[in-house]
């Protein structure tokens, strides 16, 4: 009979430091990749099409950011991991983000540039290509 994998308490520690590393990483290039949408979409077609672009990248970041904190809490406080949890916690995101969507146009459907908006969720979705193109440079 083969015996399972017995981890230290250092082990989990720094298994712990490296998820809460490339959590926090991920997050980061995310919001990087949303004020790039922004600046691409104002200079190539003005402060509206940067502004929507911003507002479009953060309905997708500011849920995705406040998941990951609740992540990182229950990293911190060596929460045992619930998968039914996950999964209704990305579905709790997915929701806001569609309910910020329909906010913003609620509010600004005067003035937004609805592919300015895409444009900064798209590419605020797909923030993990900046990690991986990066990963592979060093």
């Amino acid at each position: 009979m083969q015996e399972g994998l017995v981890l230290t308490d250092a082990d989990r520690a720094a298994i712990n430091a490296r998820a809460c590393r490339e959590l926090l990483m991920a997050v980061a290039a995310q919001g990087a990749m949303g004020l790039a949408a922004a600046a691409i979409a104002g200079i190539v077609a003005g402060t509206t099409a940067g502004v929507s672009a911003l507002l479009g990248a953060g309905a997708y970041f500011l849920p995705n950011a406040l998941f990951a904190l609740r992540l990182l809490v229950n990293v911190v406080r060596s929460v045992r991991p619930n998968p039914v949890a996950f999964f209704l916690g990305e579905m709790i995101k997915l929701v806001m983000t569609a309910l910020l969507l329909w906010l913003i146009w609620y509010l600004t459907h005067e003035w937004l540039v609805w592919p300015a908006v895409l444009l900064g969720l798209i590419l605020t979705l797909k923030g993990y290509l900046l990690l991986l193109m990066f990963r592979k440079l060093s």
